[in-house]
């Protein structure tokens, strides 16, 4: 399959990272009700039932080389199992707007590794995009109301997880970029999501074990199966499409539609207030996508 064009895979990388906004600000009663760890392994179960046709090589594929495998293992470990972990235990031990703010940074690690891995030319104006993301992301976290009255003893070990988790996005968007040269987006999908099910087997099956299922009513059994489809089938899916077509770090920017697909939801959804400093705050964080992928005069096949 060719690679989709630039306008094409905008809408892919856009409409990946909303859906990323939207579930999680949907899957909120589901963190309440399931435990961490079970939650995700019945989110890469799901995912595995829905996908198990994809894990066929295309006949015009060529088999997969021992690099390639090692990269869809970590493409799964740093992007699934390890960023999940550091985001949940860094949340937990800071706030939700301390986590916003330092989400803020995944724009300019994920341009810094792909100048330093992929040896991509950064241009000018995706720097200057990049800026706006991380402006308008930490603006709109830092105006929120801060979710924690009691000061967090281990505040400092929050922030060292989350830091660590913008690493692993940053890592999860170069590594993507990689395997897309090789292999189909279907295929990498359904291969990074079967070793998510692997990692979180054993202590997802010992939860299980403990865990009354009879609690769950019909309604989170629809949310969970809707949540499953959308992180681990149509958001990876639409992310390795883009990134056929687009560098790593100009992809990177895309990471905004995040906070901006969850601040919709949560207004139009879950009926929560948007101040005026937000709304400028995710105007900004929108501006930096349309300075990075507005077309140029000149030829674009050396844009970064």
């Amino acid at each position: 399959m060719n690679p989709p064009s630039r306008p094409v895979a905008y809408v892919c990388l856009a409409l990946s990272m909303a859906l990323v906004g939207s579930y999680v600000a949907l899957s909120k009663p589901l963190a309440a009700l399931f435990p961490v760890f079970l939650l995700a392994w019945l989110r890469f179960g799901i995912g595995a039932v829905a996908m198990v046709h994809w894990l066929r090589k295309a006949p015009a594929e060529a088999p997969l080389s021992t690099r390639n495998k090692r990269l869809l293992f970590f493409e799964s470990f740093f992007g699934n199992f390890l960023f999940t972990l550091c985001m949940v235990s860094g949340v937990s031990l800071t706030s939700a707007v301390s986590a916003g703010v330092t989400m803020a940074a995944i724009p300019v690690a994920v341009a810094v590794l792909s100048w330093l891995i992929l040896r991509e030319r950064i241009a000018a104006r995706t720097w200057v995009a990049v800026a706006l993301a991380v402006v308008g992301i930490a603006l709109y976290a830092s105006a929120r109301p801060s979710e924690d009255a009691q000061v967090q003893p281990h505040a400092w070990l929050g922030q060292l997880l989350l830091l660590a988790a913008v690493l692993c996005e940053a890592a999860y968007a170069v590594i993507g970029k990689q395997l897309t040269a090789a292999v189909s987006p279907r295929r990498i999908s359904a291969i990074i999501n079967l070793w998510g099910f692997a990692l979180s087997a054993p202590m997802g099956i010992y939860l299980a074990w403990q865990f009354d299922f009879d609690r769950v009513s019909p309604a989170m059994w629809l949310l969970l199966l809707w949540y499953a489809l959308a992180a681990c089938v149509w958001t990876v899916w639409l992310w390795m499409t883009g990134l056929r077509s687009v560098p790593a770090a100009q992809a990177g920017i895309f990471t905004v539609m995040l906070p901006v697909s969850a601040a919709v939801v949560g207004v139009l959804v879950l009926g929560e207030a948007i101040s005026g400093v937000q709304l400028l705050a995710l105007g900004i964080a929108l501006l930096s996508v349309v300075i990075a992928t507005w077309p140029e005069r000149t030829t674009q096949a050396q844009e970064g």
